[in-house]
Parts: structure tokens; sequence; C-alpha cells
């Protein structure tokens, strides 16, 4: 009985040929169950979008000093020629949560953060920093403005706090100039 069982939901699997088919435990399996099994299972995620590699942020200090770099970026920032599409035009108030889920690149258009494996947010990581503050009050620039996803900001935000605490960015502290000759008596 739980041969001719075995047989008829091997059928059943080939005529649904878009479905997975479920894997029974029996003694005998026919050989091209098992060729079939291992097809559909083979489903494996693209390189390009997979990051659960893990890069040192020596290498990422590097890259930005290469000329793969100069390639791709120029002399600009990375944020600086990405442009997301928006549903009828019409940007969100915010930008995604994250671009990048259980390892793997889940957005067709990914921040400039997530979609550059190379670019790492960390507070050794000065070049890149300096390129998301604002040249005129030394401010961090939105997630608005730049286009990253909220992860990465919070990244980027902790990363840039924790460079000047160390003094591996120097920032001016806003002085202000008083009149005091108005308050004497």
């Amino acid at each position: 009985m739980p041969l001719v069982l075995n047989k008829l939901q091997f059928a059943a699997s080939l005529l649904r040929s878009n479905l997975t088919p479920k894997v029974i435990p029996v003694k005998f399996i026919h050989p091209t169950f098992i060729k079939y099994d291992n097809d559909i299972n083979d489903e494996s995620v693209p390189i390009s979008k997979d990051r659960t590699k893990v890069i040192p942020v020596e290498i990422s200090m590097k890259y930005l000093k290469s000329s793969a770099y100069k390639k791709t970026y120029g002399e600009y920032p990375v944020w600086k020629y990405y442009r997301r599409n928006f549903k009828a035009q019409i940007p969100p108030q915010k930008t995604r949560r994250t671009c990048i889920r259980g390892g793997v690149i889940s957005t067709g258009s990914p921040c400039p953060i997530c979609r550059d494996e190379y670019l790492i947010l960390d507070y050794r990581n000065i070049d890149l920093l300096k390129q998301f503050i604002s040249e005129h009050s030394g401010e961090i620039l939105s997630y608005n403005y730049t286009g990253i996803c909220q992860k990465a900001y919070k990244d980027l935000c902790v990363a840039i706090t924790k460079a000047k605490e160390y003094g591996l960015l120097s920032y001016d502290v806003p002085f202000r100039y008083y009149d005091y000759s108005e308050w004497k008596n």
C-alpha cells in the first residue's frame, strides 16, 4: 500500500510541475524522482544580491581610493546620481526601512550604501562618512536628500558620532559673539 501511494504522489508531482513536490521518506525512490527533486531545490541567490559575506573595513577604505571606485562614481559622492522610482512619481515621506532582508537585497533599486557591497559604514572609514556631512553646516545630510534606507541612516549616524568622539572627524563647535554693551549699567 505505501508503494502505491508513493507512485501516485510521484505522478501527481510530475503533473503539477510548477509546485514544489513534497519529499516522502520511503525505502525505494525512483531515480527520476531524485533528479526531479534536486532540480526544484537548487534555487540559489544570485551572487550580485548576496550580502552574507562580511567585508572588512580595511578593504572598504582601499576601495574608496581605487580606480574602480573612481570609474564608478567619479569625483562625486556615492548618493549623487541615485534616483529611485516612486509610485505615480510622488516621493514618500520616508525612505524604505531596509534594502537587505535575510542577507539578500530584497528591492529592485537598493539605496546607495546597500547596492555596493564594498561600502561599509564604520567610524574608521572617514572618506565615506565625509560624503554624508554637509560642507557648509557640518550636519549629517538627511536620508530624504541622500536616498539611503533608514537602517543605513541609523548606522551612518552612529558611525559619524563615534568618529567625532574618537577625534577622527573634526567639527567646529559654533561660537556666538554677544554684544554685552547693551547690558552694562
